[in-house]
């Protein structure tokens, strides 16, 4: 799947590239798309960077996690569970407890945190798998559940907001939190129709409907506070969760006579070891993206879509909002920037703006996650992974826009 992705991000880019220089005269259409190519592999040499520190310093905390007994505990809690959701994952394996992990930083926002939990999480599972290069059931619904979202907590887009200059930030808090748990819940459903999961199961039942209930009274509860108050508990509360699990990992594991330091450095040689190995899957994937930006392939798919959402008489102001969906399955950079543009030319409070951020804060960037989990442990047949992944992808932006239509329309 991956093979035939790749190879159609150079074949759609170069159709729009020719079209462009035939049809419409743009004889530097090629240059761009050549810059863009080394300014891509320029980029994915600059994210390395940032992946070398990252992984190092948190693959060494989770060594002494495990070292300390703490992801094996999570493991034996989760059990339960996971033995229906991921059957062919032994109860109390280490992987559960790493999910566990995975899952608590992404709902609060904790990327720096998450990406390194869930690639430790992946290589976990690839221990399981019988194929070094075929996903297994386990690893597909991890990483369709990881690449669905679910944030609790979106810091990163309240800043947004306020640097743009809007009067609540917060804002789109709930909106974003109900279409992230919609996109959630449809990798969830996809997953469990391909793998002929019982979700009925009342073992899962016990711990989703309690789950489901504290997330609704979580949501009463944040509904009551100010702007103000909201915004400075979503910063303290992520800031106060990251540091308190550091302090808890070299808590327990001194308490329980483990060598701190030198299970830290155990770990963080691993993770420069997994670092290492992503660089050429970035490059790949990255490089392929920014030719397919450069090549105006994006904005003639968005005018395509506006004409059509004209033509049957519905409002089209969410149209304007689509290009950060559209890239964000792509590039979280060029998500990034799309969002604040469009805060820029239509206004931060405008409803393509609302639309805009609620669609950052509830989706992810699909292939990356693709790319660099399954390329941590050399996966090359993903099988249905890229399929629910982008049905959950798709059911965030449905989500994000019909909630934006509820909220502000």
């Amino acid at each position: 799947m991956l093979n035939g992705l790749w190879l159609g991000f150079f074949v759609v880019a170069t159709v729009s590239a020719l079209a462009q220089w035939l049809v419409g005269g743009n004889a530097g259409i090629f240059a761009a798309m050549v810059e863009s190519i080394f300014a891509m592999a320029k980029l994915s040499v600059e994210v390395m960077v940032l992946l070398f520190g990252t992984l190092t310093l948190w693959l060494g905390f989770l060594r002494i996690a495990e070292k300390a007994g703490i992801v094996e505990w999570l493991a034996k809690v989760l059990g339960p569970l996971f033995k229906r959701l991921m059957p062919e994952v032994p109860p109390g394996h280490p992987a559960l407890g790493l999910i566990t992990l995975n899952f608590a930083a992404n709902g609060l926002g904790l990327d720096n945190a998450a990406t390194p939990i869930g690639l430790k999480a992946m290589r976990a599972l690839q221990e399981l798998n019988p194929s070094a290069t075929t996903a297994s059931n386990a690893q597909i619904l991890f990483l369709v559940l990881n690449a669905s979202s679910l944030t609790l907590l979106p810091v990163t887009i309240f800043m947004y907001r306020a640097q743009q200059g809007a009067a609540d930030p917060t804002l789109v808090f709930l909106p974003i939190l109900l279409a992230t748990s919609a996109s959630t819940l449809v990798g969830l459903l996809s997953v469990a129709v391909m793998q002929r999961l019982r979700l009925w199961d009342p073992v899962v039942l016990a711990y989703l409907i309690p789950g489901a209930l504290a997330l609704g009274a979580f949501m009463a509860l944040l509904a009551t506070l100010s702007a103000t108050a909201l915004a400075s508990l979503s910063s303290i509360l992520g800031n106060l969760t990251l540091f308190g699990l550091i302090m808890l990992f070299l808590v327990i594991g001194a308490l329980r006579k483990v060598k701190v330091y030198e299970a830290f450095v155990e770990g963080a040689k691993e993770g420069f070891e997994v670092a290492k190995n992503l660089l050429p899957y970035l490059v790949a994937m990255l490089c392929a993206i920014g030719v397919l930006r450069a090549s105006g392939a994006l904005d003639f798919g968005l005018d395509g879509i506006r004409h059509l959402v004209a033509w049957a008489g519905w409002d089209t102001r969410f149209v304007d909002a689509l290009p950060t969906a559209m890239v964000k399955p792509f590039s979280g950079s060029a998500a990034r920037a799309m969002l604040i543009e469009t805060m820029k030319t239509q206004g931060v409070d405008s409803f393509p703006a609302l639309a805009a951020a609620t669609i950052q804060g509830s989706t992810e960037t699909t292939f990356y996650v693709l790319a660099v989990y399954f390329g941590a442990v050399s996966i090359q047949r993903v099988r249905h992974a890229v399929g629910c992944a982008l049905l959950a992808e798709f059911a965030g932006v449905v989500a994000a826009i019909a909630v934006c239509y509820w909220f502000f329309g």
